[in-house]
């Protein structure tokens, strides 16, 4: 009867075992099939503890803009959506996969998580670069990583376009969550996860949740190939993605204070029907709170403007870059 008893209670950790191996093996031969898939795009630069990877585009000489990407992304998602465009226009465009995304290191590990780190690293890849001041592109969760940019390493930013940005506290609702998330969120249950479950789970959302972001357009059918979207599938890029939206409340609330004290020029630029990071909560608040900003809400457009309203980003964004060439010429030669 002893023996019985222990089996039946072996099962649901034998059951739990196979499917974590079963998800490892997944793991690995997604890992694989996006790496040959996608290979890296750009040079590399190396800063403190690593490297980060970069695609480029646009002529030496050009004025410089750098773009920041979003959550569950890497530098093909903006440069994609408007960097040819910028590119074509004479711009010298330089998109990052971040820390721990695309072909880039996780330098700093968990916390690389906080936007003031990355912008950190990302200021050190432009001074060895010889690049700055530029403007500095951020799309949703790097709203926060550009104004950290901005706020921390001045030298580097001649001007901010915030993009659906993310950049003033939220709620952290993690309190909220079902127990059994709560733990799977927790740092040794999430790196598990990242690297059996997590991929092959991933995998089978990641067309969801290109259809929301897109909301309410249609998604873009080439968007996953034009984006490389599937690099977010592996396993340390999928730990990275955790860790940096489990960690963005606390380091909004730390820099949002600071916001006050910018004296860069600004266009925030979102769409009004967006139902990922709510123009009404974020950019309209944040303009008013950035000294100067210009406000720009696209009437019926959603998260993904830099693709379905990119034609209109891009004028705006060269409309910035022009009032900052007025600005300069403005000035006496000795104070240039």
């Amino acid at each position: 009867m002893l023996g019985i008893l222990l089996a039946i209670l072996a099962l649901p950790v034998a059951l739990t075992s196979l499917v974590l191996l079963v998800g490892a093996a997944a793991s690995l031969w997604i890992t694989l099939r996006v790496g040959a898939a996608y290979p890296t795009a750009g040079p590399f630069v190396a800063v403190t503890g690593g490297r980060l990877a970069t695609i480029q585009d646009g002529p030496a000489a050009g004025p410089p803009i750098v773009l920041l990407h979003g959550a569950s992304a890497n530098a093909s998602d903006p440069m994609e959506g408007v960097g040819r465009r910028l590119a074509a226009r004479g711009f010298r465009v330089i998109a990052f996969d971040r820390p721990g995304f695309g072909w880039s290191d996780r330098i700093a590990g968990a916390d690389a998580a906080a936007p003031a780190v990355q912008a950190r690293l990302i200021a050190e890849a432009l001074e060895r670069m010889g690049i700055g001041p530029a403007i500095v592109f951020g799309h949703s969760w790097s709203g926060a990583l550009a104004l950290a940019l901005a706020l921390d390493h001045p030298e580097r930013v001649a001007g901010l376009v915030l993009a659906a940005p993310v950049a003033l506290p939220m709620p952290d609702r993690r309190q909220d969550l079902p127990f059994y998330w709560r733990i799977a969120v927790a740092p040794p249950v999430a790196w598990l996860l990242s690297r059996t479950i997590g991929p092959p789970l991933a995998q089978y959302f990641l067309p969801e949740a290109a259809r929301r972001v897109f909301t309410p357009q249609a998604a873009n059918p080439d968007y996953p190939a034009l984006a490389r979207a599937d690099l977010v599938l592996r396993p340390g890029t999928l730990l990275a993605n955790v860790q940096d939206l489990l960690g963005l409340s606390e380091a909004l609330s730390a820099q949002s204070p600071r916001y006050g004290t910018l004296r860069v020029p600004t266009l925030v630029i979102s769409g009004e029907a967006d139902p990922i990071v709510r123009s009404d909560l974020q950019a309209v608040p944040l303009a008013r709170a950035i000294p100067g900003a210009r406000l720009v809400l696209l009437p019926g457009i959603g998260h993904m403007l830099q693709y379905v309203a990119s034609e209109r980003v891009v004028e705006e964004i060269a409309r910035l870059s022009d009032d900052l060439k007025g600005a300069s010429t403005a000035l006496p030669a000795a104070t240039r």
